[in-house]
């Protein structure tokens, strides 16, 4: 019978800060939708939603996130992403990558600029059986993501997000996107308040 380590069991200190990924350090904690998300595109029902955000680190090159959304009234788990931010050394370029309960793989790269993220789709796979139309282009300005109430599941080809932290110290984000049948538009918005460092 052969033995496994749970590495994580050896050390409950927090590791430190990568220095590459200090210039991201404002993303870190766990973040909860306030108020709650508004969506909207010309195919569904205007909704809203509730989101939670965890950003962290393991002392790597990168931070780890997933975004995990719910009903506002029912609670119900709806869309679920999670992933990796990398940022180029000595550089403001950073890569998005993502995984989402939809069905859809996403590599996205943009920039950071001070306590700004903005990035857009670099490649896309989406399931042989996603449902169609499948978006073309998708722009995030710290948002959430897809799958809500009245949603008819859309996929990206192409995706910009824009991560935002504001004077008051809440994290914004807007996702616009375009599908097979419909222009670029607006899709979602929310603003996140922090719960934990």
């Amino acid at each position: 019978i052969q033995k496994f380590l749970i590495l994580s069991s050896f050390s409950t200190e927090t590791p430190q800060l990568n220095p590459v990924i200090e210039p991201l350090s404002w993303m870190l904690g766990t973040w909860l939708s306030d108020p709650p998300g508004d969506g909207d595109f010309p195919t569904m029902k205007p909704f809203q939603y509730l989101e939670e955000v965890h950003i962290s680190h393991v002392g790597q090159p990168m931070l780890n996130f997933s975004f995990n959304a719910f009903h506002p009234d029912t609670r119900k788990p709806m869309h679920r992403e999670c992933g990796f931010i990398r940022l180029k050394p000595d550089t403001n370029k950073v890569a998005f990558i993502s995984a989402q309960n939809t069905g859809l793989v996403e590599v996205e790269e943009g920039e950071v600029n001070g306590q700004e993220l903005s990035i857009a789709s670099h490649s896309i796979a989406r399931i042989s059986f996603a449902k169609k139309p499948h978006v073309e282009q998708v722009t995030y300005l710290p948002s959430t993501r897809l799958l809500y109430p009245g949603c008819v599941c859309l996929f990206p080809s192409q995706i910009t997000r824009k991560f935002r932290l504001n004077s008051d110290g809440k994290l914004e984000q807007t996702v616009s996107m375009a599908t097979t049948a419909q222009p670029m538009t607006q899709h979602l918005h929310i603003t996140y308040k922090k719960v934990t460092p």
